[in-house]
């Protein structure tokens, strides 16, 4: 895996949001019309396009996304994805990295919803979500969505060929009360169940989203990393529940964080009935403490129980770090409310 990047031009929703396309997490290139020069599956991939001077297979320059070769017939390419899971769709990101004088023109994506097992056929009934849209080369496009779903499958268009290093579709899943542990508790932060960042104070190293993914880290880049505080105060960040619900086990994990994790954490929670994101930075320093201050140990999963707080059903939390480092899982298991 590839260090972060993290694009300090990218929208806010590149942070809030799971990346539904995203391979690690399940998403699928099912089929295109054409992947003869790149594999259509190399564009869900999560990490960073990269570029490889002098490296070519049969088929002529390797390239690190998908893309067809040069068409001299009527029409235009596609590829039909499914995502991670069903959900709901804020913004995309067609990435043409590395790809100069081999992009898209343009491009537009359409989407749909089907029953779980079911994959689209010539009968599906596809709805656009983002209109012919027109592509530069060796760049980021961001659009935004708004409110478009639930969907599970995207089918991205381009016109008429050519090469798209990455996809990725930032949205919140559709949670899916089925997806209980054996102990019948929740992972209710889980990005797959829909939990989502609303606020962190610092991202230098690695997304707050990545606390929310499945598995363990692979290693420090996969995970919540803050820069070195030089300052009073910790470092924090917000999340919102999928469901609001109540918390009866937690897990902080440092996997990989050896010289560089937080010395203690703490965790505040609410029921917040609203609000900007602003307000919620502001009330979040007064919320009621779920987990008392804990120290922790280097690249080490850490377990709570006995030491939660009795509390009501929550929507919000906050997690502090003091006074900084790196965090590569958070886990906050309960019972839907």
């Amino acid at each position: 895996m590839a260090l972060p990047q993290i694009d300090p031009d990218a929208p806010s929703f590149v942070r809030q949001y799971v990346n539904l396309a995203n391979a690690r997490l399940g998403a699928q290139a099912l089929a295109s019309s054409d992947d003869f020069f790149a594999d259509m599956n190399r564009m869900l991939n999560p990490d960073p396009a990269v570029f490889i001077p002098g490296k070519y297979d049969t088929h002529g320059k390797w390239m690190d996304g998908w893309e067809s070769r040069r068409k001299r017939v009527p029409g235009h390419d596609w590829c039909v994805v499914r995502l991670a899971g069903p959900g709901t769709i804020y913004g995309l990101d067609l990435d043409t990295s590395h790809f100069t004088g081999n992009f898209p023109p343009a491009a537009s994506i359409e989407a749909c919803l089907l029953a779980d097992g079911d994959e689209p056929d010539a009968d599906t009934n596809w709805q656009v979500l983002l209109p012919a849209s027109n592509l530069q080369g060796n760049r980021h496009h961001y659009f935004a969505v708004p409110d478009q779903g639930p969907y599970s499958h995207l089918r991205v268009n381009l016109f008429p060929d050519g090469g798209l290093a990455r996809l990725r579709v930032y949205g919140a899943p559709s949670f899916d009360a089925r997806s209980q542990d054996a102990d019948d508790l929740v992972d209710l932060i889980a990005a797959l169940n829909g939990g989502t960042i609303v606020a962190a104070n610092n991202e230098h190293f690695g997304l707050a989203a990545n606390l929310l993914l499945p598995g363990r880290g692979l290693n420090m880049g996969d995970g919540w990393e803050t820069r070195r505080r030089r300052e009073p105060g910790n470092d924090w960040c917000i999340i919102a529940l999928a469901r609001p619900g109540t918390i009866e086990s937690i897990e902080v994990d440092t996997c990989h964080f050896k010289g560089n994790f937080p010395d203690r954490c703490s965790i505040q929670a609410t029921s917040a009935a609203g609000g900007t994101r602003e307000s919620m930075i502001t009330q979040s320093m007064f919320w009621p403490t779920l987990l008392p201050e804990q120290k922790l140990e280097m690249d080490r999963q850490h377990f709570y129980q006995d030491q939660i707080i009795k509390h009501v059903p929550i929507s919000h939390v906050r997690l502090n770090i003091f006074p900084d480092g790196g965090v590569s899982r958070l886990r906050l298991r309960g019972k839907p409310a």
